[in-house]
Protein backbone atom coordinates (compact mmCIF):
# COMPACT_ATOMS: atom_id res chain seq x y z
CA UNK A 1 0.00 0.00 0.00
CA UNK A 2 1.34 3.42 -1.00
CA UNK A 3 0.86 5.90 1.83
CA UNK A 4 0.18 9.47 0.64
CA UNK A 5 0.16 12.79 2.47
CA UNK A 6 -1.74 15.66 0.82
CA UNK A 7 -0.44 19.20 1.40
CA UNK A 8 -2.51 22.00 -0.15
CA UNK A 9 -4.08 25.13 1.32
CA UNK A 10 -7.32 24.58 -0.61
CA UNK A 11 -9.66 22.13 1.07
CA UNK A 12 -11.54 21.45 -2.13
CA UNK A 13 -8.36 20.42 -3.89
CA UNK A 14 -7.40 18.08 -1.06
CA UNK A 15 -10.88 16.55 -1.06
CA UNK A 16 -10.74 15.91 -4.79
CA UNK A 17 -7.32 14.29 -4.61
CA UNK A 18 -8.34 12.19 -1.60
CA UNK A 19 -11.44 10.90 -3.36
CA UNK A 20 -9.43 9.93 -6.43
CA UNK A 21 -6.55 8.30 -4.55
CA UNK A 22 -8.63 6.43 -1.98
CA UNK A 23 -10.53 4.72 -4.79
CA UNK A 24 -7.35 2.86 -5.73
CA UNK A 25 -6.62 -0.50 -4.13
CA UNK A 26 -2.90 0.19 -3.76
CA UNK A 27 -3.02 3.81 -2.50
CA UNK A 28 -4.18 5.24 0.85
CA UNK A 29 -4.27 8.90 1.93
CA UNK A 30 -2.90 8.89 5.48
CA UNK A 31 -3.09 12.61 6.22
CA UNK A 32 -3.65 16.17 5.04
CA UNK A 33 -1.98 19.52 5.66
CA UNK A 34 -3.04 23.06 4.75
CA UNK A 35 0.38 24.72 5.07
CA UNK A 36 4.07 23.91 4.94
CA UNK A 37 4.70 23.76 8.68
CA UNK A 38 1.85 21.31 9.18
CA UNK A 39 3.08 19.23 6.23
CA UNK A 40 6.54 18.90 7.76
CA UNK A 41 5.08 17.84 11.11
CA UNK A 42 2.65 15.39 9.47
CA UNK A 43 5.40 13.81 7.38
CA UNK A 44 7.49 13.30 10.51
CA UNK A 45 4.57 11.70 12.36
CA UNK A 46 2.93 9.69 9.57
CA UNK A 47 6.01 8.68 7.53
CA UNK A 48 4.22 8.63 4.15
CA UNK A 49 5.78 7.14 1.04
CA UNK A 50 4.72 10.09 -1.11
CA UNK A 51 3.82 13.71 -0.34
CA UNK A 52 1.73 15.62 -2.87
CA UNK A 53 2.85 19.16 -2.06
CA UNK A 54 1.33 22.41 -3.30
CA UNK A 55 4.22 24.77 -4.00
CA UNK A 56 2.32 27.95 -3.06
CA UNK A 57 1.01 27.87 0.51
CA UNK A 58 0.78 30.44 3.31
CA UNK A 59 3.70 30.68 5.69
CA UNK A 60 6.29 28.09 4.71
CA UNK A 61 5.95 27.41 0.98
CA UNK A 62 5.95 23.95 -0.53
CA UNK A 63 9.57 24.07 -1.65
CA UNK A 64 10.88 24.92 1.82
CA UNK A 65 8.63 22.23 3.31
CA UNK A 66 9.83 19.68 0.76
CA UNK A 67 13.46 20.39 1.60
CA UNK A 68 12.82 19.92 5.32
CA UNK A 69 10.87 16.71 4.77
CA UNK A 70 13.54 15.19 2.53
CA UNK A 71 16.33 16.29 4.90
CA UNK A 72 14.58 14.52 7.78
CA UNK A 73 13.81 11.34 5.83
CA UNK A 74 15.38 10.71 2.42
CA UNK A 75 12.97 7.84 1.74
CA UNK A 76 9.96 10.19 1.49
CA UNK A 77 9.23 11.17 -2.11
CA UNK A 78 7.79 14.63 -2.75
CA UNK A 79 5.75 15.46 -5.86
CA UNK A 80 5.19 19.19 -6.23
CA UNK A 81 1.77 20.50 -7.31
CA UNK A 82 1.61 23.77 -9.23
CA UNK A 83 -1.17 25.80 -10.83
CA UNK A 84 0.92 26.92 -13.79
CA UNK A 85 3.26 24.74 -15.80
CA UNK A 86 5.86 27.52 -15.84
CA UNK A 87 5.79 28.14 -12.09
CA UNK A 88 8.89 30.08 -11.04
CA UNK A 89 9.60 27.65 -8.20
CA UNK A 90 9.59 24.40 -10.14
CA UNK A 91 13.18 24.47 -11.35
CA UNK A 92 14.33 25.04 -7.77
CA UNK A 93 12.12 22.18 -6.62
CA UNK A 94 13.66 19.72 -9.06
CA UNK A 95 17.12 20.97 -8.17
CA UNK A 96 16.32 20.29 -4.52
CA UNK A 97 15.61 16.66 -5.35
CA UNK A 98 11.84 16.32 -5.47
CA UNK A 99 10.47 13.37 -7.42
CA UNK A 100 8.81 15.62 -9.97
CA UNK A 101 5.85 17.89 -10.33
CA UNK A 102 2.30 17.98 -11.61
CA UNK A 103 0.12 20.77 -12.91
CA UNK A 104 -3.05 20.79 -10.81
CA UNK A 105 -5.36 20.37 -13.79
CA UNK A 106 -3.57 17.20 -14.88
CA UNK A 107 -5.66 14.21 -15.87
CA UNK A 108 -6.57 11.80 -13.03
CA UNK A 109 -4.62 8.99 -14.67
CA UNK A 110 -1.49 11.14 -14.66
CA UNK A 111 -1.86 11.90 -10.96
CA UNK A 112 -2.18 8.20 -10.14
CA UNK A 113 0.81 7.39 -12.32
CA UNK A 114 2.85 10.10 -10.61
CA UNK A 115 2.13 8.67 -7.17
CA UNK A 116 3.12 5.17 -8.26
CA UNK A 117 6.23 6.33 -10.11
CA UNK A 118 7.39 8.35 -7.10
CA UNK A 119 6.65 5.53 -4.67
CA UNK A 120 8.90 3.13 -6.53
CA UNK A 121 11.77 5.58 -6.28
CA UNK A 122 11.72 7.02 -9.76
CA UNK A 123 11.13 10.61 -10.87
CA UNK A 124 8.25 12.01 -12.86
CA UNK A 125 10.05 13.48 -15.86
CA UNK A 126 7.52 13.88 -18.65
CA UNK A 127 8.68 15.13 -22.05
CA UNK A 128 5.53 17.19 -22.55
CA UNK A 129 5.95 19.48 -19.54
CA UNK A 130 9.02 18.88 -17.41
CA UNK A 131 11.59 19.05 -20.19
CA UNK A 132 10.21 22.36 -21.45
CA UNK A 133 10.09 23.85 -17.98
CA UNK A 134 13.59 22.78 -16.99
CA UNK A 135 14.93 24.07 -20.30
CA UNK A 136 13.23 27.41 -19.73
CA UNK A 137 14.74 27.93 -16.30
CA UNK A 138 18.11 26.44 -17.14
CA UNK A 139 18.26 28.91 -20.02
CA UNK A 140 17.90 31.82 -17.61
CA UNK A 141 20.77 30.74 -15.40
CA UNK A 142 24.46 31.48 -15.72
CA UNK A 143 26.36 29.87 -18.61
CA UNK A 144 26.89 26.10 -18.17
CA UNK A 145 29.81 25.08 -15.99
CA UNK A 146 31.60 21.86 -17.03
CA UNK A 147 31.24 19.11 -14.42
CA UNK A 148 34.18 16.74 -13.98
CA UNK A 149 31.85 13.96 -12.88
CA UNK A 150 30.69 13.56 -16.47
CA UNK A 151 34.16 12.35 -17.44
CA UNK A 152 33.43 9.09 -15.62
CA UNK A 153 30.67 8.19 -18.09
CA UNK A 154 31.26 5.91 -21.04
CA UNK A 155 30.01 7.12 -24.46
CA UNK A 156 26.95 4.86 -24.14
CA UNK A 157 26.22 6.06 -20.62
CA UNK A 158 26.50 9.66 -21.76
CA UNK A 159 24.07 8.96 -24.61
CA UNK A 160 21.58 7.45 -22.18
CA UNK A 161 22.04 10.34 -19.74
CA UNK A 162 21.28 12.81 -22.53
CA UNK A 163 18.04 10.98 -23.34
CA UNK A 164 17.05 10.93 -19.67
CA UNK A 165 17.65 14.68 -19.65
CA UNK A 166 15.41 14.92 -22.69
CA UNK A 167 12.55 13.49 -20.68
CA UNK A 168 12.48 10.00 -22.15
CA UNK A 169 11.35 7.05 -20.03
CA UNK A 170 13.40 3.84 -19.92
CA UNK A 171 11.23 2.00 -22.43
CA UNK A 172 11.48 4.92 -24.88
CA UNK A 173 15.26 5.01 -24.50
CA UNK A 174 15.38 1.26 -25.05
CA UNK A 175 13.51 1.58 -28.35
CA UNK A 176 15.69 4.44 -29.58
CA UNK A 177 18.94 2.63 -28.78
CA UNK A 178 17.78 -0.94 -29.55
CA UNK A 179 18.39 -2.06 -25.98
CA UNK A 180 16.23 -3.95 -23.52
CA UNK A 181 14.36 -1.90 -20.88
CA UNK A 182 16.18 -3.91 -18.19
CA UNK A 183 19.55 -2.91 -19.65
CA UNK A 184 18.54 0.75 -19.75
CA UNK A 185 17.29 0.61 -16.16
CA UNK A 186 20.60 -0.87 -15.04
CA UNK A 187 22.57 1.71 -17.01
CA UNK A 188 20.56 4.61 -15.58
CA UNK A 189 21.19 3.36 -12.04
CA UNK A 190 24.92 3.08 -12.79
CA UNK A 191 24.96 6.58 -14.27
CA UNK A 192 23.27 8.07 -11.18
CA UNK A 193 25.77 6.29 -8.93
CA UNK A 194 28.73 7.60 -10.93
CA UNK A 195 27.37 11.15 -10.89
CA UNK A 196 26.34 11.05 -7.26
CA UNK A 197 22.76 12.17 -7.94
CA UNK A 198 19.73 11.06 -5.98
CA UNK A 199 17.34 10.39 -8.85
CA UNK A 200 16.43 11.17 -12.45
CA UNK A 201 15.26 14.67 -11.58
CA UNK A 202 18.68 15.64 -10.25
CA UNK A 203 20.32 13.95 -13.24
CA UNK A 204 18.25 16.16 -15.55
CA UNK A 205 19.25 19.30 -13.67
CA UNK A 206 22.94 18.34 -13.72
CA UNK A 207 22.74 17.71 -17.48
CA UNK A 208 21.44 21.22 -18.14
CA UNK A 209 23.67 23.00 -15.64
CA UNK A 210 26.81 21.30 -16.95
CA UNK A 211 25.99 21.91 -20.60
CA UNK A 212 25.67 18.21 -21.42
CA UNK A 213 22.42 19.17 -23.10
CA UNK A 214 21.11 22.57 -24.14
CA UNK A 215 17.63 24.01 -23.59
CA UNK A 216 15.38 23.01 -26.46
CA UNK A 217 17.91 20.60 -28.00
CA UNK A 218 15.22 17.97 -28.62
CA UNK A 219 12.68 20.45 -29.99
Amino acid sequence: MIRVLLADDQGLVRAGFRSLLDDEDDIAVVGEAADGETAVAAARELRPDVVLMDIRMPGMDGLAAARRIMAADASVRVVILTTFDMDEFVYGALRAGVAGFLVKDTEPEELLRAVRVAARGDALISPSVTRRLIAEYAGRKAPPAPDARLNALTPREREIAELVAGGFANDEIARRLSLSPATVKSQVSRIMTKLGVRDRAQLVVLAYESGMVRPGWLG
